[in-house]
C-alpha cells in the first residue's frame, strides 16, 4: 500500500501542474485584468483633464487624465493615459515580465505556500481565506454530514421495500426536492422563517451573532446552529436524491448475490441480512465517496447560499476575485483547493482498503 499511495502522491505534481498551466493561460488571455481595472477605475469620471487617485491593495496611484492625448496602448480604455504610468502600473502587478516567468515565479512560491498579496484588498491571500474559511467548512461538513445521515438509511429502507408504496411515495418526494434550486428554497425559507411576511424565528445572515464571544459555551453552540439552519436545510435538500438512489441501487446489487441468498435459507433475521452481511459490501462504495462530496459541496455549491444568507465565506471570496481579476486569490485558491480535492481522492481510494481489507490496490497494480 505504501508503493500506491507513494505513486499516487507523485501522479499529483504533473496533475496539478497541468490544471493551473490550463487555467492561468485562459485567465491571462481573458480581457479585463487588473490593469484594465485600475484604468477603468480612473478614466471612468468624465473627460476633463484631471488628476485621478486610485487605491488598491498594491498601493496608490496617481494619473494625469488627458482624452486629448494619443496613447497606443494594448489595455482597452488607456486613451488618455501617460505610457510611463500604464508600464508604472505593470510592474506595480508584475505584468512586466514574460507569461512563462509570471507562471514558474508563482508556481515557484506556491511550493512553499507563499500565495502573495491580494491585489485590491491589501491582505496577504492565506489570511483571507484563513478568515473566509470557518463559513465554507461550516456549511460543507453540516450538509455533507446531514445527507448521509439522511440518505443512507432511507436508501437502505427503500432497497428493503423496493417496489412497495413507500418506495415510490419516497421517491416522489425525492424527484420533487431535487427538482427545486437550492438557492430559490433559501429564498423561501428566508421569507417564511427569518422575518419576511410570516415568522421570524431565525437571523437574516451571519456565521454568529455579534455578542457570540459575550455568551457562554452552550449558548455559543446553540446560537452558531441557529444561524446555520437555514443555509444548511437549503443545501441538503438537493443533495438527497443521487445518494439515496446509489444507497438503494447498491444494496439490491448485493441482496441478489448468492452469499445472501445463503444467509437467509440459514434461517438469518433479514435485519442481520441487511446489517449483518449485504452492509459492509453495499456501503462501499458509498462511504468511500464521502471525501469528494464534502469537497464538492464545500467548493462549488455555497456560492448563491452564501449570497442569500450574508455568509462571507470562500464562495465568495473566489466570485468577486473573479469579477474583480484578483489574480493572486483566484489562483491560490485554484492551487489549494485543486491539491485539497486530490487529496480527497487518494483519501477516497484509501477508505476502499478500510472498508472491505481485501481490497488491495497494489497487488493489482493500480
Amino acid at each position: 500500500m505504501t508503493a500506491y499511495i507513494v505513486r499516487r502522491l507523485l501522479l499529483m505534481i504533473p496533475t496539478l501542474f497541468a490544471i493551473m498551466v490550463i487555467n492561468f493561460v485562459v485567465i491571462h488571455v481573458a480581457p479585463g485584468g487588473p490593469v484594465e481595472q485600475i484604468i477603468a477605475q480612473i478614466t471612468g469620471e468624465g473627460a476633463d483633464i484631471t488628476e485621478r487617485v486610485t487605491r488598491s491593495g498594491t498601493g496608490e496611484t496617481t494619473a494625469r487624465v488627458d482624452p486629448g492625448l494619443a496613447t497606443t496602448s494594448k489595455y482597452r480604455g488607456a486613451q488618455g493615459l501617460d505610457p510611463e504610468f500604464i508600464a508604472e502600473l505593470e510592474k506595480r502587478f508584475g505584468f512586466d515580465k514574460p507569461l512563462h516567468e509570471r507562471f514558474f515565479g508563482m508556481m515557484k512560491n506556491y511550493l512553499v505556500f507563499d500565495f502573495g498579496d491580494s491585489f485590491f484588498r491589501d491582505r496577504r491571500v492565506v489570511d483571507l481565506v484563513l478568515d473566509k474559511m470557518p463559513v465554507s467548512i461550516s456549511l460543507g461538513l453540516w450538509t455533507t454530514l446531514l445527507v448521509y445521515l439522511i440518505c443512507i438509511p432511507l436508501g437502505i429502507a427503500k432497497a428493503g421495500r423496493d417496489g412497495s408504496r413507500f418506495d415510490v411515495w419516497t421517491s416522489v418526494v425525492i424527484v420533487i426536492g431535487t427538482a427545486i434550486p437550492s438557492f430559490l428554497l433559501a429564498v423561501f425559507l428566508l421569507i417564511l422563517f427569518a422575518g419576511g411576511s410570516y415568522l421570524d424565528w431565525f437571523p437574516l445572515g451571519g456565521l454568529v451573532s455579534e455578542n457570540w464571544s459575550e455568551l457562554s459555551w452552550p449558548d455559543r453552540i446553540l446560537d452558531y446552529f441557529w444561524h446555520l439552519a437555514l443555509p444548511i436545510i437549503a443545501m441538503t435538500i438537493g443533495g438527497f436524491a443521487t445518494l439515496t438512489m446509489l444507497t438503494k441501487n447498491s444494496f439490491l446489487d448485493q441482496i441478489h448475490q448468492q452469499y445472501v441468498v445463503t444467509a437467509r435459507a440459514k434461517g438469518l433475521s433479514e435485519r442481520r441480512v441487511m446489517y449483518g452481511h449485504v452492509f459492509r459490501n453495499a456501503m462501499l462504495i458509498v462511504i468511500a465517496g464521502f471525501p469528494g462530496a464534502f469537497v464538492s459541496i464545500l467548493f462549488t455549491g455555497s456560492l448563491l447560499i452564501e449570497i442569500i444568507f450574508s455568509l462571507d465565506g470562500l464562495g465568495l471570496l473566489g466570485f468577486e476575485a473573479a469579477f474583480n481579476r484578483d489574480y493572486p486569490v483566484m489562483f491560490a485558491t485554484l492551487y489549494f483547493f485543486s491539491l485539497l480535492g486530490l487529496l480527497m481522492n487518494l483519501l477516497g481510494d484509501l477508505m476502499y482498503t478500510i472498508i472491505d481489507p481485501r481490497i488491495d490496490f497494489e497487488a493489482r497494480g493500480v
